[in-house]
């Protein structure tokens, strides 16, 4: 890994503890559509063309307005985990 790369296990995490604890907005909490791009290495074209596709694919996002999209931390860790696929032993 590369020290640019944002860790989405530390994120997340850190995500969950400031909203439980209470010291956070919620704005502070949601990942632009370049904050995910860089975090699972993809070009933000990616993410932009998966919600416009039919049916519509990528982890959830929130649609703020018709200019800003957000993604909860949560919510690509688990898409991303969903998406795991485990070779079984032959």
């Amino acid at each position: 890994m590369t020290a640019t790369r944002p860790d989405l296990a530390a994120l997340l995490a850190q995500a969950t503890q400031q909203v439980s604890g209470g010291d956070v907005t919620t704005e502070q909490c949601l990942l632009t559509t370049e904050e995910v791009a860089r975090m699972l290495r993809l070009d933000p074209s990616t993410l932009r063309r998966w919600r416009t596709a039919c049916p519509v694919q990528g982890p959830p996002f929130v649609r703020i307005s018709e200019r800003v999209t957000v993604y909860r931390p949560e919510d690509v860790a688990q898409w991303l985990l969903s998406r795991r696929t485990v070779p079984t032993a032959a």
